[in-house]
């Protein structure tokens, strides 16, 4: 028996993380309506493998007549990579069907509960709602706004520098942060760094993680084609693609070079700046079902995310030394006044080894917020 069947769900949806992409994590239990006694659980494992909805109705078998279903989304009533859940559940004779959070996919929304009802089944929405958004936030973000959840991951002093003045900068932080660091990269969908760190440090920006898991997709920004096609990103070996995405002022040789080399050049349009576009980069990387963003570019690259909008979450590691006002800042640019600074709310502070970590959230992002059209029942 389980006090909170729906927490129950959400924590197995979690044991999805970093596999299910492009999918969300969903955790699915099937409980007696009488007695709250679990009959069947499943998680989706990943994209493509059968769905959490029909794992638990397997587990449970024929108990599951009559009784109860709570699911962290709301099922699909749609025939993609596996059949409908709809069906199976309907199939399986439950009673009703507790949703945390329904599906903004417009081949879902609304649509899976809809069905449901009109087979005679008991549905509810909104139980554990925000729990269940927060988990799978880049696929919120994705489908509610088509671009990626874009998170700026910095290593820097306590005094909030990268590099020294020399341009050192490996390693500041240990080897536990070290590790942490690359589990953020095995749960993200793709890497992005700007020129001055691919030629200040000549990353292969893959996963190196002990835990199993994929490289994200290597993205650089190269608004005049200067990325050299020797480059490690290139020549590491991974099964993940490594995009340059630059402007027509990059030479068609140096396109031909980088091609030989391994690399996808993509030519996007510039802002007022001269610099690409980031609305045109997070289109790009939206229509290629990259939901979570992982920004570890330099202080240029992290000043013109928050400029544009675009930064929603921050982690800042945090190593145990002073650098000094000649180092290199974790942002560039600057703010006159208090007053314009943007502002975060702390979601996390930990000590891990012997460096700290602070994980916040940008107040100005609007994804960040649970959307009422995501628990007012259709």
């Amino acid at each position: 028996m389980t006090k909170s069947p729906m927490a129950r769900a959400l924590a197995l949806a979690s044991r999805g993380r970093g596999n299910t992409s492009p999918n969300p994590m969903v955790g699915a239990v099937v409980v007696n309506a009488t007695t709250g006694q679990i009959l069947g659980e499943g998680y989706h494992h990943r994209a493509g493998e059968p769905h959490a909805e029909l794992l638990a109705l397997r587990q449970a078998g024929d108990q599951s007549r009559g009784q109860s279903l709570y699911v962290t989304l709301e099922p699909c009533n749609h025939t993609g990579l596996t059949p409908p859940c709809t069906d199976a559940v309907i199939a399986a004779q439950i009673r009703s069907v507790h949703v945390a959070v329904l599906d903004p996919n417009p081949k879902v929304s609304g649509g899976g509960i809809e069905k449901l009802r009109q087979a005679g089944i008991t549905v509810r929405v909104g139980e554990f709602a925000e729990a269940a958004y927060a988990l799978n936030l880049p696929f919120f973000t994705w489908a509610l706004y088509h671009r990626p959840l874009v998170i700026l991951k910095s290593a820097m002093s306590l005094d909030g520098k990268v590099a020294t003045a020399t341009g050192q900068s490996k390693y500041l932080t240990h080897a536990a942060a070290l590790a942490l660091a690359h589990e953020q990269r095995r749960q993200a969908d793709a890497i992005l760094v700007g020129l001055g760190t691919v030629l200040a440090d000549d990353p292969s920006l893959t996963y190196r993680g002990r835990r199993r898991g994929r490289d994200p997709v290597r993205v650089v920004l190269d608004s005049q084609g200067h990325t050299p096609p020797e480059a490690r990103l290139f020549h590491h070996e991974s099964q993940a693609p490594s995009l340059v995405l630059t402007s027509d002022r990059a030479s068609r040789a140096w396109e031909r070079d980088i091609f030989t080399a391994g690399g996808e050049v993509v030519r996007l349009p510039e802002d007022p700046s001269g610099r690409i576009s980031l609305t045109a980069v997070m289109e790009e990387l939206a229509e290629r079902r990259l939901d979570r963003l992982l920004v570890e570019g330099g202080p240029t690259v992290h000043s013109a995310f928050i400029q544009a909008g675009l930064a929603d979450q921050w982690i800042g590691f945090l190593a145990p030394l002073i650098i000094g006002a000649s180092g290199l800042s974790a942002v560039g640019g600057g703010y006159a006044w208090l007053s314009e600074a943007p502002g975060l709310a702390i979601r996390k502070i930990r000590k891990l080894g012997e460096d700290g970590v602070i994980e916040a959230d940008f107040l100005a992002s609007p994804v960040l917020q649970l959307p009422l059209s995501l628990v007012e029942e259709a």
